[in-house]
């Protein structure tokens, strides 16, 4: 299928990295000029040139603190002048989750609370707001919110908040722009084989004396497809829903963590 994404301009918060980079790349295979963003200024630029290297699109490289509205808003600024616009939006720059040792509710620190929220949730808002006017110029965009299948469960009271508090930005957002052309939905991956996904794989089989494929088997047993999904499988489903192809998708929540055992959602 062609996705008719030759000559659109995507940008990638998070695009050095794990789904933001993966999505990135597909993006550019498909014909999008991409820019990738990320707190890092040398590895943003590095990414954009191997892009560009492989793919033969124009690819940009900008440094942007998402939690910092003068940053995001140079960001923008940098991607109009350099870019010449910009439809696309793939909200990816969030911090990790699972990383450290999950309180109980009655426990959680606000300032954990805020700091997730301020990059995942108003840091895409904040991206959104500096793009949407490039957006409405052409009259035509798509903001992709990554989120995650922590919005559909209990555990992890920070998770969840930031998670759930996505999709409700994202439907709000699309609500807003109805027959503006421009559409938001929300991307909800679970556990993902990523860099550090595959690091933690291997570590744990190291120090369990098991296989990789054993190791991922057990986190994988409530997952319908019987493995945990790639990166890559992710940004399939990102890459078309930035595309005009998916035009009667809007302002809804898409599970891509490879179907969950038990779970029914409507």
């Amino acid at each position: 299928m062609n996705l008719e994404l030759e000559g659109k301009v995507a940008v990638i918060t998070g695009g050095t990295r794990g789904i933001g980079l993966a999505t990135a790349r597909l993006l550019a295979k498909e014909g999008a000029d991409v820019v990738l963003v990320s707190r890092h200024a040398d590895q943003a630029l590095q990414v954009a040139h191997e892009i560009a290297r492989a793919t033969g699109r124009r690819a940009l490289g900008l440094a942007a603190n998402t939690t910092d509205d003068a940053a995001v808003a140079a960001m923008a600024a940098a991607v109009e002048r350099d870019m010449g616009g910009a439809h696309i939006l793939v909200n990816c720059a969030a911090e990790p989750a699972g990383q450290k040792a999950v309180p109980p509710p009655s426990e959680a620190e606000w300032a954990s609370m805020a700091s997730h929220m301020d990059t995942k949730v108003m840091g895409y808002l904040r991206c959104a707001r500096a793009l949407l006017p490039l957006m409405r110029r052409a009259g035509w965009g798509r903001i992709i919110n990554i989120s995650g299948l922590g919005a559909r469960r209990t555990g992890d009271v920070v998770g969840t908040i930031r998670n759930v508090a996505v999709v409700a930005l994202a439907k709000n957002l699309a609500d807003e722009l109805a027959g503006t052309g421009i559409a938001v939905t929300t991307v909800h991956p679970g556990l993902t084989r990523t860099e550090k996904v595959d690091a933690m794989l291997e570590a744990r089989a190291q120090a369990e004396s098991r296989t990789v494929g054993e190791v991922e088997a057990s986190l994988a047993t409530n997952v319908l497809m019987g493995r945990l999904p790639s990166a890559e499988e992710v940004a399939q489903v990102i890459a078309f829903l930035a595309s005009p192809r998916s035009v009667t998708v809007n302002g809804v929540a898409i599970d891509v963590g490879g179907g969950v055992r038990g779970s029914i959602n409507y």
